[in-house]
């Protein structure tokens, strides 16, 4: 009998530690879970507190879990970014260079549609998310190539900027919020109009498309407010 009480005695705190464990992981998804949920339905620009409450958990354990939003956006959108960098990849392995251009837009396009939290992320740069600003890279790198494989088969107008997808995403967003549940789909008739206009045979002098350096400042500048918000 006594040897079994020590035992028990030895193991409690083993079993408290891992109780405890479980009921961080828990928390840590229901967070998740809510803020996948929240930024879908009202974009990333929203209160850490309303994430929290829709969690079910104190404003506390919310930055135990995730002590910056930064930390928290780059945990929820981990499997989007992934397939926005996989997006790039099977753009280019379509044997039409212009048609996996225009499919690959589509398709990013459509991806911010679905989600507008995620129509946010693709308009604003994160610099302490270092794996979400790594995916952002790759999808960068393969958007390069698109554009030279589309030159090279004359399809894509010659002076067409890889900082014009930046540009087409924060337009697409723009529409995406304003049209809402209204008119869902007015950003398909905006995306095929940008199309056309990319096109070699529609091609007309245009103005110089922004540095990037001020694209990037641009990204920064939208990030400052929601990312300070609590």
């Amino acid at each position: 009998m006594k040897a079994s009480a020590e035992s028990d005695s030895t193991s409690q705190p083993d079993e408290e530690r891992a109780a405890l464990r479980t009921d961080a992981e828990r928390n840590r998804e229901r967070v998740l879970a809510a803020a996948r949920s929240v930024f879908c339905e009202q974009g990333l620009d929203v209160p850490m507190t309303v994430i929290a409450r829709r969690a079910g958990v104190g404003i506390a354990t919310l930055y135990r879990r995730f002590p910056t939003r930064e930390d928290l956006i780059g945990a929820v959108f981990a499997d989007r970014m992934d397939a926005y960098a996989q997006a790039t990849a099977e753009a280019l392995t379509d044997p039409d260079p212009w048609h996996g251009f225009t499919t690959y837009i589509k398709r990013v396009c459509a991806m911010q549609a679905a989600d507008r939290g995620f129509a946010d992320l693709l308009t604003l740069t994160f610099p302490t998310a270092k794996a979400l600003e790594a995916k952002r890279t790759e999808a960068y790198e393969g958007w390069l190539q698109l554009i030279a494989r589309a030159k090279e088969a004359g399809r894509l107008r010659a002076d067409f900027s890889p900082q014009d997808l930046p540009v087409l995403l924060m337009a697409n967003a723009g529409v995406i919020a304003a049209t809402g549940d209204a008119a869902p789909n007015a950003w398909r008739r905006q995306i095929t109009y940008m199309l056309q206009a990319y096109a070699a045979e529609a091609a007309e002098q245009l103005p110089p498309a922004p540095t990037p350096s001020a694209l990037y400042r641009a990204m920064i500048r939208l990030v400052k407010a929601p990312v300070s918000r609590n």
